[in-house]
């Protein structure tokens, strides 16, 4: 085989060889644990021991810390203690005086050094206010909240709970948008088979159908293990799981139905048939029933997913170069199944 066949082989074992390499050795951008307590009332003051998350509390010198309250309302910490580098303590004066009359108000961390940039905690601290609150402005418009750090370097962002996990996204995800795209290639070849009859749509539809299975199969492993780090479960009954699931078994039964019949006619026309079937009925399975209810899986319910943090430029550096590899491999699998199949049916007609 020449090399102008091979280059696009080639390229996406290399490109998926990067998005290893890289998305295995980028560090995640500092963040906040844990915060203790997580309550207070107006007028007093209060120390807030931090978590950190790859953090640099004892080696950075000009820390800064923040409550704030909404875009112009912030108070600043009176001292900040470094234990060590993912542990410190920071005091606060709540004020007794409030821009609002809620009776609780939430307040998010801000911490900024030289070292990590600046990083938040949102809804760090909720405050309640006493019958003496006063409102009015007070001390929350002369916090400096300004000139905040930034951090050096390619970081992926931090997320609570996800921590390091949030690297599967390069590959769970990815190998969900490389099925779906093998999917759609076979349930073309299936379509042209029952309109054309050519054989040859049907074996190509049979190869796209079975390494997008594969995917499939691995998208729940990559899923399950995901949801022990971050569920602490490796799976739940959560309405995105199950019927993903039920869609994995319905393509299952597409490779039982194959192997059903030796009757090549027969076979064909009836998994062509079935392919459109199982297409149809992932769309709704995947895509509609998890989004009409309460979800914990990113993007249904209400929960969103592949939006701001959940996907920011750097991790999108390294996720649709996964999507492009792994198609690209997964098309490179199907031709050597599509090659294997034709020569046993080389093989059939001579004998």
């Amino acid at each position: 085989m020449s090399i102008k066949g091979l280059w696009w082989k080639i390229g996406g074992a290399l490109i998926f060889l990067v998005v290893l390499i890289g998305g295995m050795t980028i560090p995640t951008r500092s963040g906040v644990t844990a915060t203790q307590p997580s309550n207070a009332k107006s007028g007093e003051s209060i120390i807030i021991s931090v978590v950190g998350y790859n953090t640099h509390f004892k080696s950075a010198q000009n820390h800064r810390a923040w409550l704030k309250l909404d875009l112009i309302h912030a108070i600043k910490s009176s001292q900040f203690i470094a234990k060590n580098e993912n542990e410190a303590t920071l005091t606060f004066s709540v004020p007794d005086q409030f821009p609002s009359d809620d009776q609780v108000q939430p307040l998010t961390l801000i911490i900024d050094n030289e070292m990590d940039g600046a990083f938040v905690q949102p809804n760090a601290l909720f405050v309640t206010l006493n019958d003496s609150t006063r409102i009015g402005n007070g001390p929350w418009l002369s916090a400096a909240l300004s000139n905040l750090n930034k951090s050096e370097g390619i970081k992926f962002p931090y997320r609570n709970i996800l921590n390091e996990t949030i690297r599967n996204t390069f590959f769970h995800v990815a190998l969900w948008f490389a099925m779906f795209l093998l999917l759609i290639a076979g349930l073309y070849h299936a379509v042209m088979y029952l309109r054309t009859g050519l054989y040859d749509h049907d074996i190509q539809s049979a190869s796209f159908n079975k390494i997008a299975i594969l995917y499939g199969v691995l998208g729940l492993l990559t899923g399950s293990v995901w949801a022990k780090f971050t569920w602490n479960t490796f799976w739940t009954t959560d309405v995105k799981l199950n019927m993903t699931a039920i869609a994995m078994l319905i393509y299952l039964a597409y490779l039982v139905l194959r192997g059903s019949s030796s009757d090549h006619d027969r076979r064909a026309k009836l998994s062509a048939s079935y392919s459109i079937f199982a297409f149809l009925a992932l769309i709704p399975l995947v895509f509609v029933i998890p989004r009409l209810t309460d979800s914990l899986h990113p993007g249904n319910g209400g929960n969103p997913a592949l939006g701001g943090e959940d996907l920011d430029h750097t991790l999108r550096m390294f996720f649709y170069p996964s999507i492009i590899a792994l198609t690209m491999l997964g098309t490179w699998m199907a031709t050597l199944l599509l090659r294997y199949e034709r020569l046993k049916e080389k093989i059939f007609l001579k004998s």
